[in-house]
């Protein structure tokens, strides 16, 4: 009995790392598309470009129509990329939480709840946000649509 037990154990490990996904990361428990897991990636590299401050990959990300809705309001692309270039918002690091991403057509909408630690003003903050990514499919590329950022009143995971 105990070797049965064991061995479901360990049936049900392997299943989960075979997916290879995280359950925290993927509250659906369902596997991820490989357009999803694109999306997924996208949005990782946007985050570390962001913290790098690398405008020159965020500029061929960004779409030039593009909305950033922040706590302090909504601005464009522009406006967005000359705030970081200029420190305003240093995106320091987010923490992902939980990742969930729906495809429609040629448009992607993914969730992040993550913790940011940013620079905002010379001063360093965490908040735990719920982060709307819309992209848009222009040929074989992906362009950030929008990125809204909605704070959440549970405190930052530690």
């Amino acid at each position: 009995m105990k070797r049965i037990i064991i061995g479901f154990v360990l049936i049900l490990f392997s299943v989960q790392m075979s997916f290879g996904q995280h359950p925290a990361l993927n509250p659906t428990n369902r596997a991820f598309t490989a357009a999803e897991q694109e999306i997924i990636q996208l949005s990782k590299d946007k985050w570390q470009w962001m913290a790098d401050k690398n405008v020159d990959k965020l500029y061929m990300l960004f779409h030039e129509k593009a909305v950033f809705v922040h706590m302090g309001g909504a601005w464009g692309t522009e406006q967005e990329l000359n705030i970081i270039i200029g420190g305003g918002i240093w995106y320091k690091r987010a923490d992902i939480h939980e990742v969930s991403v729906n495809i429609i057509d040629n448009t992607a909408i993914l969730l992040n709840r993550i913790d940011l630690l940013a620079e905002v003003g010379g001063n360093e903050v965490t908040n735990p946000f719920e982060v709307t990514e819309v992209y848009i499919k222009q040929g074989d590329n992906w362009k950030l649509g929008s990125l809204s950022f909605t704070r959440l009143m549970t405190p930052p995971a530690q």
